[in-house]
């Protein structure tokens, strides 16, 4: 469902991006080559959210669906394949890219990886056999009277 919003939005996308004011237009319609509002882009995605929700009443049942978030899901996708923050800000339309660290700092599995990618072993991988060493166990026997 996703992909299907997004393609149909992609389509029709005005290629002016930052606009900021409700009332600018963000998308173009297919039909007409009129422009959409926010507004109207979020009626497009409420329709489509409802074809699906009435075919599966499961899907996302309580999860709002908005413009904005399938903006964050993108950005949080291409955080997640290492894309570079510079060509995320790009297709988001930051001016900054200290804005785009926010879906970095959000991603707690990227994070995890990260710390699993820079972990080095601080032990070998097979470790002696302890309980044959007589001078340990008698060590270990004098701590315990």
């Amino acid at each position: 469902m996703h992909d299907l919003v997004v393609r149909d939005l992609e389509r029709a996308r005005d290629r002016t991006l930052g606009l900021t004011d409700v009332d600018e237009p963000t998308q173009v319609a297919q039909h007409d080559h009129s422009r959409l509002t926010r507004s109207g882009t979020a009626k497009i995605l409420a329709r489509h959210v409802r074809a699906v929700r009435a075919r599966d009443p499961g899907w996302a049942p309580e999860l709002p669906v908005t413009p904005q978030t399938l903006r964050r899901s993108r950005a949080m996708h291409l955080i997640q394949a290492v894309v570079n923050l510079i060509y995320i800000r790009d297709l988001l339309g930051h001016a900054d890219v200290s804005t785009t660290e926010i879906y970095a700092r959000a991603d707690a599995e990227t994070k995890r990886k990260a710390i699993e990618n820079a972990y080095q072993t601080l032990t070998p991988d097979i470790l002696p056999d302890w309980t044959s060493d007589t001078t340990l166990i008698g060590w270990l026997d004098s701590l315990a009277r």
